[in-house]
């Protein structure tokens, strides 16, 4: 299943006036918890490298999707929103490093791996579908942000940035899904894209949340105990991840079956963003 042009959500490019400063977002912003601060922290970090990504993976595919104006416009504003997106995060970095993380060697053995390495031995149709299935996992984190009220413990500019980028990524959440129906409606690729997605989300976010913790002086047996805590209280794996798998599975999946297009336009629209 694809979109036709009539059904196709309109999209537009923002870029709202975040401002962070080590000053006033303290270093555990969340609650007070270091160990929600940093789960999102972590995320947070794999954020740019992974947008650009996705940029990469759907234009590469441009010269498939020419005679659909409609959906050629969508991956335009798409790469624009994503781009966005990685700038704001990385401006956020600024922040962490001001409050003495030290993120960089993180940052360079993440792009060295999935980017340098992986990328450069999978093919372009697996990227794409890596990126359909990494953005339909955002899609539900996006959706929980904004309707299960996760974010309430969260420090007012953090939240923000989160919730904007949120709204967005529900938005968008189609455009790379369409253009691999029409490179490839394979349904064995869509699930070799949703296993890498899943494994390397899982095996980064917790290796960027385990370094953001030890650089808190809190050891990996803590770190883990603290976590698994946190996941009773805050069960991602089961609202994010396996709620995910279980949608995703399902033959005939598009991701507008998840009907969360209201949530993003209330949200905008009391920013003023709409």
């Amino acid at each position: 299943m694809t979109l036709d042009a009539e059904t196709r959500h309109p999209l537009r490019v923002r870029r709202p006036d975040l401002g962070f400063s080590a000053a006033d977002v303290p270093r555990h912003w969340f609650g007070g918890s270091a160990v929600a601060s940093h789960m999102a922290n972590g995320v947070n970090l794999l954020f740019p490298l992974g947008e650009r990504f996705f940029v990469r993976s759907v234009r590469h595919f441009l010269d498939r999707i020419q005679d659909d104006p409609a959906l050629l416009a969508q991956v335009k504003v798409f790469a624009g929103q994503e781009g966005a997106h990685a700038a704001a995060h990385e401006r956020y970095f600024r922040l962490l490093e001001e409050q003495g993380y030290r993120i960089a060697p993180f940052l360079r053995q993440y792009d060295r791996i999935a980017y340098g390495f992986l990328e450069g031995v999978t093919s372009h149709e697996l990227h794409l579908a890596i990126t359909v299935a990494l953005e339909h996992y955002t899609a539900i984190m996006a959706e929980n942000a904004l309707s299960l009220g996760v974010l309430e413990q969260a420090h007012p500019a953090v939240r923000a940035l989160l919730l904007w980028h949120a709204a967005e990524e529900i938005e968008h959440k189609s455009v790379a899904f369409d253009v691999l129906a029409r490179v490839n409606p394979s349904y064995g690729l869509r699930m070799a894209g949703m296993a890498f997605a899943t494994v390397g989300l899982v095996s980064f976010w917790a290796a960027a949340t385990l370094m953001l913790l030890s650089q808190d002086g809190i050891d990996r047996a803590t770190a883990l105990a603290q976590l698994r805590e946190t996941q009773r209280q805050r069960p991602v794996a089961r609202t994010v991840f396996l709620r995910g798998l279980r949608e995703y599975l399902r033959p005939g999946f598009h991701p507008t079956d998840n009907a969360n297009e209201g949530l993003a336009a209330s949200y905008l629209q009391s920013v003023g963003l709409a």
